[in-house]
C-alpha cells in the first residue's frame, strides 16, 4: 500500500500536506474524461463584469431573493464519483504553501530516489490526476502528474512521494 500523504515542502511559507483520497468530495475537481479533449474556454472578464453589474442593479431595486435551501444544495452525483477519473490542478496549492520569490524550481520526488524538475512556471499549469475510474490511485499513486496540454497522459509522472520547492 502506497503512502497517501503528499507534502509540500522546501521554499514555501508554509508546509502543506496534501491528501488525495479527500479530494473526490471538492468542487474543484477535473473530470479527466473530458478535460483534454474539450476546448478550454477563456472567460471573458468584461462580460462577467456587466452580468454581476446587472443583477447587483436588480437587487438593489428589487431586493435580494434567497432560494430556499434544499432546492439549491448541491447534489453529489454518486455514479459519477464511482465511475469517473478525476484530477485536481496543482496551482492552488502552491497558492496557498506560498511559494518564496528566489525559489527556480519544482522537484516532484518519486520512489526508488527518482526526481522530476521543472520551472515553477511550468509546474503551475500541472494536473494531480487521482482517480481512475471511481479508484483511487494505491498501486502507483497516490497521484499521477500530467502536464497541463494532456501529452503525457499516457506517461505520467507516478509514485509522487513528495513535492520540494528551491
Amino acid at each position: 500500500m502506497v503512502e497517501t500523504i503528499i507534502p509540500v515542502k522546501g521554499a514555501v511559507k508554509f508546509q502543506l500536506t496534501l491528501d488525495p483520497t479527500v479530494w473526490i468530495f471538492d468542487d474543484r475537481k477535473l473530470d479527466l474524461n473530458t478535460y483534454f479533449v474539450t476546448e478550454k474556454a477563456e472567460e471573458d472578464n468584461e462580460k462577467y463584469l456587466r452580468d454581476m453589474g446587472a443583477h447587483w442593479s436588480r437587487e438593489i431595486m428589487e431586493g435580494a431573493v434567497f432560494p430556499p435551501t434544499l432546492k439549491t444544495e448541491r447534489k453529489f452525483d454518486r455514479k459519477g464519483m464511482l465511475t469517473g477519473t478525476f484530477g485536481m490542478e496543482i496551482k492552488p496549492f502552491f497558492n496557498n504553501a506560498e511559494i518564496q520569490t528566489d525559489a527556480k524550481e519544482v522537484v516532484f520526488e518519486c520512489v526508488n530516489n527518482e526526481e522530476h524538475t521543472f520551472s515553477i512556471e511550468e509546474a503551475q499549469n500541472f494536473i494531480f490526476k487521482f482517480s481512475q475510474d471511481g479508484k483511487p490511485l494505491l498501486e502507483d499513486g497516490p497521484v499521477h502528474v500530467l502536464f497541463a496540454d494532456g501529452s503525457n497522459v499516457d506517461n505520467p509522472i507516478k509514485f509522487v512521494r513528495a513535492i520540494r520547492i528551491q
